[in-house]
């Protein structure tokens, strides 16, 4: 389980203070599908990064599993990284490596002898539907298969929880669907928690389970997706909402 307390995030500009979060609270239950949905600078990326730390939130905690990370360093920070992989929106993947070896090397880094390595990485590359590109590079990869090499890399140190950075949005609907797909299939075989910021309805109603609605920095609403998507009791989320009536109005 992983409980947001209270948490801000102030950064310090020559323009003075400026509040990227405030007073945030949220608790995803371990094996949910939670999505974080606002505009564009309402906050949802650096909430996603407080909660392996690459934000140190200003106050407030993040506590995983009963335990507060808040003021994790050092060795400690590392093996909560190693239990938390990241999805991000323009893939990362290392150019000059294969993909076996771009999924491989989180467990280069930890270690891991090289016949583990190999036998975690073929077992990744079939969940991912990528067994056959192995030996390709990154740049031979549409989009789409580059991102489900991130989803593998994300995975191999059997993380408890994955985070997706607009994991979607470089992507065209029909891969998007495609990835969603797979990453439903994923936290129903792993039972992996799995949290998605986005700025696209449609990717919250696809696949999350439960939804947090960001909006200037606070969360204005929520709750079960079904019910916040049926029954919005905010201006913003019905604004947001509108774009999702649009598209299913179009493929009727």
């Amino acid at each position: 389980m992983i409980e947001i307390k209270n948490l801000s995030k102030i950064y310090n500009t020559n323009y003075g203070e400026f509040k990227a979060l405030e007073d945030i609270n949220i608790t995803i239950n371990d094996g949910d599908i939670f999505g974080i949905i606002g505009m564009s600078g309402a906050g949802k990326s650096t909430l996603l990064r407080c909660i392996n730390l690459l934000e140190k939130p200003s106050s407030g905690h993040v506590v995983i599993d009963g335990q507060d990370i808040t003021g994790f360093a050092g060795s400690q920070l590392l093996q909560l990284r190693r239990n938390i992989g990241m999805v991000f929106q323009r893939f990362n993947l290392l150019m000059q490596r294969t993909v076996k070896d771009n999924v491989a090397f989180p467990l280069e880094i930890c270690g891991v002898p090289k016949a583990d390595r190999d036998k975690r990485v073929a077992e990744l590359l079939e969940l991912v539907g990528l067994a056959d590109k192995a030996n390709n590079y990154p740049v031979q990869l549409s989009g789409g298969q580059q991102q489900r090499v991130a989803i593998a890399r994300a995975l191999a140190n059997n993380p408890g929880i994955i985070l997706c950075d607009e994991p979607t949005s470089a992507l065209d609907s029909l891969t998007t669907s495609s990835l969603l797909q797979l990453l439903k299939e994923i936290n129903e075989k792993l039972g992996v928690t799995i949290v998605i910021i986005t700025h696209e309805m449609s990717v919250v109603n696809k696949i999350c389970n439960r939804v947090a609605v960001i909006n200037d920095a606070r969360i204005i609403e929520q709750g079960v997706t079904k019910e916040v998507f049926s029954n919005p009791q905010h201006e913003m989320t019905k604004l947001l909402l509108s774009d999702l009536i649009v598209v299913k109005g179009g493929e009727n």
